[in-house]
Order: C-alpha cells, then structure tokens, then sequence
C-alpha cells in the first residue's frame, strides 16, 4: 500500500528518480508505427520480440527499462476496443497496476490518458472518464491490515496524471478522492471483525467519523429502541450480550442564502447492520461462518455513501439509517414460533432465526417512511438466493417504481457496482402468508430473495418510491475484478453517489 498523491501533471514533462511512465495505445492498423514515436518520444529501444508479443491477439502489455532513465521503465498497454470492452476497464487496470507495483522502489508515477474521443461512447463525459483512472488507483491501493503485528511502512508515490483537459481531470481528481474516502470508510467497517465492531462500537465509529464531516448524527440506545417499540430489531439483538443500537445520520446540504431556495431531493437510505451472525437458534454450518462479520455491509453501505455525500457536499439531503443487532446464540435469543411486533404495529412469526435482517430493516423501513422522503433505497446482504441466482457479479434490485429502478440501473452500469432487477409480483407475497401473523419471516426453497423482498415491502409506506438492493454476492471478496479479489468491497456507495448526483440534476 503506497501514500498516494495524485495530481494533474504540468504541460512540461519533468521526470525525477524512479520513475515509471504508463501509456495506453488502442489496437488498430497503426498500432505497430506508434512504437517509432515512442523509441524517439522516450529515447528507448524496443526489441523485435517485445514488439512481436505486444501486437500478437494475446499481448496486453510490455516493459521496457531504461538504464539511462527519465523515466526509468516504461509500460505499455494496448486497448482493444471490441464488444468485450466496459467502462471499467481503465478501473480495473489501474487497479491491478498499482498492487502490483506495491513492493517496488517506486517515487514517482506518470499516467497519461488516452484522448477521450475513440472512448466517446463507453463514458457519460469527459470528466467520468478520467475519474475511472483515479477511482482504479484507489482501490487497487486499499489494504486492511490494522491488525498485523508487522506492517510494511508505506511509501509515498506521487502520481502525476496527464490529460488532454486539465480542468476537468483536475475535477475528476478531488471528486474521486472525496468519493473513496467514503468507500474506504465502507470497506473498513465491513471488515472489522465482529469482536471489536459491535453495535455500540458501530455506532460509536459511525457518530466519530460523519460527525466531523458535518452530518448530524443520533443514536438510539436500547431503552430508546424499547419506546419506540421497535419489535424487530428487539427480537433479533436480545439473544446478545451486547444490545442493539438505531443510527440516524442526516446530511442537510448548504444553500445559498440569497434568492429563491429550491427544493432540494430527500432520500432515505437503509441498512442492515447485524454486525455478526451467527444465525440465532437456526444456528448457521461452522464453514466460513467468520465471513459473517460482514453481514453489516448494507449498513457500511449506508454510512460510507452519506460521508460522501457530506464530503463532496452533495446538493441531496439524505437520511442515512441503521439498525444495528448481534445476532447470538443464549437463553434469551429468539425461537421458531415466535410472533414478533414491529414499530408499525404488523405482527412477524418467526420460522428461521437466521432470517433476521429482513427483520430488523422492517423497524427501520418504518422510520424511513415516516420521515416522508421522495425515496427510499435499503441496502442488505440479505439471501443466498439471490448469490444463487446472480452470482457476485451483480447485485439483485427489486422495485415497483419504474422511475427508481431505472435511476438505479443506470447508476450502477456507469459506476459498474452493477444491479439486475428481479420481479416483485404480487403472487410471490402469497409465499410469505402466516395463519396465526400478519407475515411469516421466511418463506419456501424457491424465490427466496425476492420473498425476502416482498417480506420488506408490508413495512414501507405505499405511496414512497422504494427500492430494495441485494448485495449478498457483491458485498465480499471476489475475482470478479481486481478492486474486489482480497477485502470486502464497499459496493454500493459508488452507485449511491451516481444516482444521487443524477436525481439532483432532474
């Protein structure tokens, strides 16, 4: 992990000691004159046989070291831009890059970004485009290793961006800083063990960090949790030692004093903080049980995605909201049959203990909705249904409101924490019916993510737009790329920022 500093370079090219230059050329017809450019540009000599494998179908990228340096190694990497080409694709690189340049000796790194007009189609603007450079060298550079008794001192790395607009990349590089702060903030709760991020610990660490941003925090304790009649999360948190905790974190954005005020959006965010679960009763298979310290990613979720918008100064008031349990086995903790009541008043029978979220996110979908927002979007790795049917790939979303489900989809395409929508047709409600309560809490092997969904559904109010997001797959490590293959991945709050930063401008 390098201390980063990323900056717009100047129109002069200085390179100091140790120095790597990176270029990017797009495989066309020409590909193979642009190497004399380069030998004259970098005053190098590049081998036949370096040429032969750079320009063969499989040849991504070459090395060329400079004895006499200035810089002291180029890299070169070729672009295809064919059907298999995203707009994650410089994300991803950069990403994949920068970890691996982590052990070298490295002070100085120049990028130099490609015109943006053969990219033209593939990004929503110049300025997003060259905010993937900088997202990619940001998450490729995260690490969490608080807890090793030996660490690597970091070394500082002074990145140097060149572009063809100075002022948007300039843009693009304080947007992209403040904006993986908050995912940064996300992935660092997400993979706290369970041990030291209780709910009180959770949150404690919430109040300290989006408080000195600027956002109001409130936390309910247990006797408030009591008053307010919050039966869910009640039921799931009284099998554990440590009590639960309800988090309001309200980000009021700053208008301008003179003239009209316009009306600013309010959205809700919601999400599930079960800090570990060990599935209650329904106690879970030991196998890979320790993953569950994540199972409070919706809520990282949330909090990583209003201290963004805090950061960035986002013109969107958000109610960022989390319930917050330990799900544990004792004496005390809840048990099959029974029948629970919710803040709203609706009655849940209890089949599975390890069915909780759905249960603590059914009081705070209640709050949401009496603070009467123009949406509300919740956050939960909440089945492995929805892992089953979507692998880590995607995440599930479920919606009525075609306006909300197609903001989100096309936030999450452009921010790449990408969403599939599943149905959420009245006929899977009848899955979900109880005899003796107002709904059951699980229902049938088949379609559990989206009854899981239609269980959420009875505890928000009808006439809020409101979206419900799955990230059980996207929320832990995977090699789906090379930002998500070690740590836990903060999805969500990228997509977040989009979608916020879209509905301000309707």
């Amino acid at each position: 992990m390098f201390s980063l500093n990323i900056k717009s370079a100047n129109k002069k090219i200085v390179y100091k000691q140790l120095s790597i230059s990176v270029k990017y050329l797009i495989d066309e017809k020409k590909l193979s004159e642009s190497f004399k450019n380069l030998e004259k540009i970098f005053n190098i000599k590049i081998s036949t046989l370096q040429k032969k494998n750079f320009l063969s179908e499989n040849g991504n990228q070459i090395r060329i070291s400079k004895s006499s340096g200035k810089p002291d190694a180029l890299i070169l990497n070729k672009v295809k831009l064919n059907d298999n080409f995203t707009s994650d694709f410089f994300r991803n690189h950069l990403a994949g890059l920068i970890k691996n340049l982590e052990n070298e000796e490295l002070n100085n790194l120049h990028i130099f970004i490609p015109s943006y007009k053969p990219f033209k189609g593939y990004f929503d603007g110049e300025e997003y485009y060259y905010q993937t450079f900088i997202e990619g060298l940001l998450l490729g550079n995260y690490k969490f290793d608080k807890y090793k008794s030996s660490k690597k001192t970091s070394n500082k790395l002074n990145i140097l961006i060149h572009a063809e607009n100075e002022k948007m990349l300039k843009s693009a590089i304080s947007k992209a800083t403040l904006l993986l702060r908050g995912v940064d903030f996300a992935k660092d709760l997400q993979n706290e063990p369970g041990s030291s991020l209780r709910p009180s610990d959770l949150a404690s660490r919430v109040r300290k960090k989006l408080t000195a941003a600027g956002v109001h925090v409130t936390v309910f304790n247990e006797n408030e949790i009591i008053k307010r009649k919050m039966g869910g999360l009640l039921a799931v948190g009284k099998g554990s030692s440590n009590k639960p905790r309800f988090i309001i974190m309200h980000h009021i954005p700053r208008q301008k004093t003179k003239g009209k005020k316009k009306r600013i959006k309010k959205v809700a965010l919601v999400g599930k903080g079960v800090t570990f679960d060990s599935g209650g009763i329904s106690l879970k298979p030991p196998t890979n049980m320790g993953e569950m310290k994540a199972d409070m990613s919706g809520a990282a979720v949330v909090a990583g995605s209003v201290l963004a918008a805090a950061y960035t100064k986002l013109p969107v008031e958000v109610i960022g909201i989390i319930p917050a349990a330990e799900n544990m086995v004792s004496g005390n903790s809840m048990r099959p049959g029974d029948i629970v009541t919710t803040a709203s008043g609706k009655t849940i029978e209890v089949d599975n203990t390890d069915a909780e979220g759905r249960m603590i996110l059914a009081d705070a979908l209640n709050y949401a909705s009496k603070r009467k927002p123009d949406a509300i979007i919740d956050f939960a790795t909440l089945t492995g249904a929805c892992v089953v049917a979507l692998g880590q790939v995607a995440a599930g979303l479920f919606s009525k409101n075609e306006l909300l489900a197609e903001g989100l989809y096309k936030a999450g395409m452009k921010s790449y924490d990408r969403l599939w929508r599943l149905p959420m047709w009245d006929d899977y409600g009848k899955l979900i019916e109880s005899k003796v309560a107002d709904v059951h809490n699980t229902g049938p092997r088949w379609a559990g993510a989206i009854t899981a969904a239609k269980f959420l559904e009875n505890f928000v109010d009808d006439k809020i737009p409101w979206a419900h997001i799955d990230i059980a797959g996207t929320a832990t490590s995977s090699d789906t790329n090379n930002y998500t293959k070690t740590f836990m991945t903060g999805f969500g709050v990228r997509l977040v920022f989009e979608y916020l930063s879209e509905i301000n401008k309707n």
